[in-house]
């Protein structure tokens, strides 16, 4: 028995529509991946961000009351002979600790990476990959 022409390209177009499934759900898969991976930075830098803002606060807190009751405490000691000038010292050193810390704070805003370096290089790799020739 003769085949028709047609039939001899049956089994090769079924192979190619089995691997262009495949690529798709290789695609899939990897998009998914990427997708778990932002996820998973971002959640690390919410939860980061959740506890520095924490500890950051009770810091705040403990700090300005120890401070205040420490200027006090001085005020109260030079009382009857110099309040004024310890008052205007213990203020001028609040000033300086304020502009030391916001310093501080500032250059370690500038130090952080990027929120999804991690995902962005996977990316990289990935378009690269895609270029590269077979």
């Amino acid at each position: 028995m003769i085949d028709p022409p047609g039939r001899a390209a049956g089994p090769a177009i079924n192979r190619f529509l089995d691997s262009l499934g495949q690529l798709l759900i290789t695609a899939v898969e990897m998009v998914h991946t990427r997708l778990e991976l932002v996820f998973t930075e971002l959640q690390e830098a919410l939860e980061s961000l959740l506890g520095l803002i924490v500890w950051w606060l009770v810091t705040l807190a403990a700090g300005a009351l120890s401070l205040l009751f420490g200027g006090l405490a001085l005020i109260f000691v030079f009382w009857d002979t110099h309040r004024v000038l310890v008052a205007v010292l213990i203020t001028s050193v609040f000033v300086l600790m304020t502009l030391v810390a916001g310093s501080i704070v500032l250059a370690k805003l500038r130090q952080q990476r990027s929120l999804f370096a991690t995902t962005l290089t996977e990316l990289a790799k990935d378009r690269a990959f895609l270029k590269a020739p077979p």
